[in-house]
């Protein structure tokens, strides 16, 4: 039947009207007609069709096509949200939204069936009840998993976490990841997105773990408990290797080096005051590559990659190329974190110093990238925010 439009109430706190899609609907009306009319119920009020309705007011016509339930008010709203589920494309979290909200209509009228043989099957009193979530799910293309999941993200993430997900397009397992943050977490998370500082949610995430990580690391208490264990976060080492070994091919007319050496069997059993979650930079030459990936091992420290120092010069062997750069193997013991990793190079370039004195860009890269305790181990000089430890050490 139809019925004046001027005659159709729209409740408030409806969903915002997509202008687009009026405009759309409107050429498609004009062109064929109305395919589906619109649900009220039966003192005009719209249940489901809101998008029609202003189609035909922006084509100015008078009456529109109805669908009359005779209902009250949750039957009523019932009726809206299985309409929306079917015929509109809804995102994950829209369709979470409905569903959810279905679940409480149904519990709220005693009405929440099992799902049975007599639901299928038809006929009978079973048929006029509502169909359970699960069989709309079944009208509108998706699983019962994933309609529980969509459930989850729209009883789960925050309305700012909500905002946040759909600014970026996020993929729904990013938005899941998201919602299994406690809502203080996904408020922060969401706001850096909604302020520009992240452009998804995985950056968002990681910033903010960065942040925690860094804020823990740096902690004065924190500090205070790995001082008095003698254990640090971050270790810069600079082994005296044994290089006697090579002296006479490298460097014939230098008999002794300034500072004492250590052989690999000495190395090894150097005790390394890392801890439970620790960054170690190992510092090695050409020669003695090998030896540093076997002392890493023994000293329980998993090899992650190597930094390469580009020089501006360096020492040529008899009959072999010049050694212009030298080597920092990274390797980690336990899960520590990077609390930035942009502009964050495996290779740089710096200049030559004093014998075996290393770059000061190295260092500054090293502070920007790691919190917690660090420590230089037989550093030659004193550096910013590291302890010494070494024969030369100030």
């Amino acid at each position: 039947m139809k019925r004046k439009i001027s005659e159709i109430t729209v409740p408030e706190g409806r969903r915002t009207i997509d202008r687009h899609k009026v405009l759309a609907l409107a050429a498609s009306i004009e062109l064929i007609g109305l395919i589906h009319p619109i649900t009220i119920t039966e003192d005009g009020t719209l249940i489901a069709g809101e998008h029609r309705l202003e189609a035909h007011k922006h084509l100015g016509l008078e009456e529109i096509e109805c669908v009359v339930l005779d209902c009250d008010k949750l039957q009523g709203e019932l009726a809206e949200i299985d309409e929306n589920l079917i015929r509109n494309d809804l995102d994950p979290i829209g369709i979470g939204e409905h569903a959810l909200r279905r679940d409480e209509i149904l519990e709220e009228l005693g009405l929440r069936a099992k799902v049975g043989d007599n639901q299928h099957t038809g006929g009978g009193a079973e048929s006029a009840r509502p169909q359970t979530t699960e069989l709309i799910a079944n009208e509108i293309g998706i699983s019962k998993r994933v309609l529980q999941e969509n459930k989850q993200l729209a009883r789960d993430l925050t309305a700012t976490a909500k905002e946040a997900v759909r600014k970026v397009g996020a993929t729904k397992q990013e938005a899941l990841k998201l919602a299994r943050k406690i809502p203080e977490e996904q408020e922060v998370i969401a706001q850096r997105i909604l302020d520009g500082m992240a452009e998804t949610v995985p950056d968002a995430i990681r910033e903010v773990e960065r942040e925690r990580v860094k804020a823990y690391l740096d902690d004065v208490a924190t500090q205070r408990v790995k001082a008095v264990e003698g254990v640090y976060d971050v270790i810069v080492l600079d082994p005296p290797w044994d290089m006697k070994k090579i002296e006479l091919n490298v460097l014939p007319e230098q008999v002794e080096f300034e500072y004492p050496t250590m052989a690999e069997e000495e190395l090894a059993d150097l005790k390394i005051p890392a801890a439970d979650d620790c960054h170690l930079w190992l510092w090695t030459t050409q020669r003695f590559l090998p030896v540093a990936l076997r002392l890493l091992e023994k000293w329980g420290f998993q090899y992650v990659c190597t930094f390469v120092w580009h020089k501006n010069d360096g020492f040529q062997p008899f009959e072999l190329p010049k050694y212009n750069c030298e080597f920092v193997l990274y390797s980690k013991k336990g899960t520590p974190q990077f609390v930035d990793t942009k502009a964050f190079y495996t290779c740089f370039e710096a200049p030559r110093g004093k014998h075996s004195e290393k770059p000061e860009a190295f260092y500054e890269v090293v502070r920007r990238v790691t919190a917690g305790r660090r420590l230089d181990m037989f550093n030659r000089r004193k550096i910013e925010g590291f302890d010494g430890w070494g024969y030369e050490a100030k």
